[in-house]
């Protein structure tokens, strides 16, 4: 048995998994209610700012691994820019969507994902995960298509969220294995406070939207440190969940978000999707669901036929 097994704790995985399906909803939920009080940039380097002032302190005490250079660098660079995008369009799609709606669509990302690694990296995906794929998007067009009747194209700014996250998803396993997760996203989180502040220092607020200032009140500034503080311990409690239980284990998990982010829309908001709404993100989940059992019954048989190909090894006399 390899020390990794040994030291699964799956239990505690699934809570803090279950954890992150909780707060990332309710993260959601305070970039929602901030829509029409700060402005788009201010809102993002909030974000980003207060991700870094909250782990750099933690890298201090316990040690952990940040420095980059070479390949890691400019591919964290890289990860960064697609962060700050893809938040950037999801924060906006908030402001159009309900949100159970937002989240649903941005749902596709598995999708997403299954096809650019067979496309882009050469991964072998079958008949039945295609068709699943192919379900997902008839569910994820559901969605959408009530909300686009409303209020137009920001009803895709989801879609384009789940395409950004998917190529962020294929940069960070790129450079998973040389960094340590939480010293990632402090050096990302600065690295964004550098990339937006200049922008909001030196662009004219008037030549773009969403940028500019606004002196924050009282209110503003609690759910500004909320933001800060849920979107942080979101990320957190995936990464240490993903410790203690493989992704096999946790992806199911992460619909959940869908169904909580519908009570608490409803709760917030008041907001529930329609019935067409509601029929879609039924048939996306059910598809994505799908695309995880199968992806864990290949991931078992290809350990298995790796086995019965591992010859056996000599045993030595002590």
């Amino acid at each position: 048995m390899s020390a990794s097994v040994r030291n699964d704790r799956p239990l505690l995985g699934v809570l803090l998994m279950l954890g992150f399906c909780l707060v990332a909803p309710m993260g959601d939920a305070t970039a929602k209610l901030l829509g029409d009080r700060v402005p788009l940039v201010q809102l993002l380097l909030c974000r980003f700012g207060l991700q870094a002032l909250l782990l750099i302190p933690l890298i201090a005490l316990t040690g952990r691994m940040w420095r980059m250079q070479g390949r890691v660098l400019w591919l964290t660079l890289l990860r960064t820019v697609l962060h700050i995008i893809g938040i950037g369009m999801m924060f906006s799609a908030l402001w159009y969507l309900p949100l159970a709606d937002a989240v649903a669509i941005a749902f596709v990302m598995p999708f997403i994902m299954l096809l650019l690694g067979h496309f882009v990296l050469g991964e072998e995906v079958g008949w039945r995960r295609l068709i699943a794929c192919a379900v997902g998007f008839v569910g994820t067009l559901l969605v959408v298509q009530p909300s686009f009747q409303e209020v137009g194209w920001p009803a895709l700014l989801p879609l384009g969220v789940a395409i950004n996250f998917s190529v962020f998803m294929l940069v960070t396993r790129q450079i998973a294995k040389d960094t340590d997760p939480i010293g990632l996203q402090a050096v990302s989180g600065v690295m964004a406070v550098a990339i937006i502040l200049p922008i909001l220092l030196i662009v004219p607020a008037e030549s773009l939207p969403g940028l500019g200032w606004v002196a924050p009140d009282g209110l503003t500034w609690t759910l500004l440190f909320a933001i800060g503080t849920l979107g942080t311990l979101a990320h957190l409690l995936m990464t240490w969940s993903l410790r203690y239980a493989p992704s096999a284990t946790l992806a199911p998990m992460q619909y959940l978000e869908i169904p909580i982010a519908t009570v608490v829309g409803w709760i917030v908001f008041s907001d529930l999707p329609n019935g067409l709404a509601a029929i879609g993100i039924m048939i996306t989940i059910a598809a994505g669901l799908y695309i995880v059992i199968r992806e864990r019954a290949t991931s078992r048989s290809q350990d298995r036929a790796a086995q019965l190909a591992t010859p056996p090894q000599p045993q030595v006399a002590e």
